[in-house]
């Protein structure tokens, strides 16, 4: 991804942060994953009182995406109240695994368009886990 592609990407996260749902922590995350056909999918954190069912911006991203057939994705770009970079939990990166290659999949943590961290997927989760038994296809090829 180019630097123009990448601040696009940081603004629609910033634009999905609005929406967070979080009465509880104060912490307002917002995600934007983009499909390798061009598409964005906006994710923000939703809490409950219970925390269980609370859901990440990154996975609300990545639910939204794959319940409307995408599973082919490029990048995701997270920002998050605070002022620091927000890096996604390890349940986010196990899903981001099971629908992402490892080399071919960007995340970028940003505090704004202008400053920012790029990463692979295989950097903040090595030795993923993946299911011998059901490994998803780009796993085994």
């Amino acid at each position: 991804m180019d630097k123009a592609d990448i601040t696009v990407l940081i603004r629609e996260a910033f634009e999905a942060q609005k929406y967070s749902y979080a009465p509880y922590s104060h912490f307002f995350v917002g995600a934007a994953l983009l499909t390798a056909e061009g598409r964005v999918y906006r994710g923000c954190n939703i809490e409950n009182a219970a925390y269980s069912p609370t859901n990440c911006a990154e996975r609300t991203a990545f639910f939204k995406a794959v319940s409307e057939g995408e599973k082919d994705f490029t990048a995701i770009a997270i920002v998050g109240s605070g002022g620091g970079y927000v890096s996604p939990c390890g349940v986010c990166r196990q899903v981001m695994q099971e629908f992402c290659r490892s080399g071919e999949f960007q995340i970028i943590l940003a505090k704004s368009p202008e400053d920012y961290r790029v990463y692979d997927l295989g950097e903040l989760l090595p030795e993923a886990f993946i299911c011998p038994c059901a490994a998803p296809k780009h796993l085994t090829t």
